[in-house]
């Protein structure tokens, strides 16, 4: 998927395998030291079967103009990004969890 404009307001526009333009969501970004990648997850706001917003995540360049999102590949990497979207969607969860 190509990233078509980044805009001030943490929203981004893509284009899809079919042509359309579909507005998304910024939920973070991250920068892992060890991977030496930057993460970011987003959400087109639309549900799953069971009422759940879809997120998605991406491997991205920040100092691009119009970064490319590229795919997540490892078994790791994932672990990674859904630890840290477990944190934010329970932060109480994280209270007192020694590391």
């Amino acid at each position: 998927m190509e990233n078509k404009e980044l805009k001030q307001d943490n929203t981004f526009t893509i284009v899809n395998d079919n042509g359309e333009e579909i507005k998304c969501e910024i939920l973070f970004t991250y920068e892992d030291e060890k991977t030496k990648k930057n993460y970011m997850a987003y959400t087109d706001n639309t549900l799953d079967e069971e009422g759940n917003t879809k997120v998605y995540a991406s491997i991205f360049n920040p100092e691009e103009e119009n970064p490319v999102l590229l795919p997540i590949e490892t078994d790791e990497e994932w672990k990674l990004i859904e630890g840290i979207l477990s944190s934010l969607s329970n932060p109480e969860d994280e209270e007192g969890k020694a590391e």
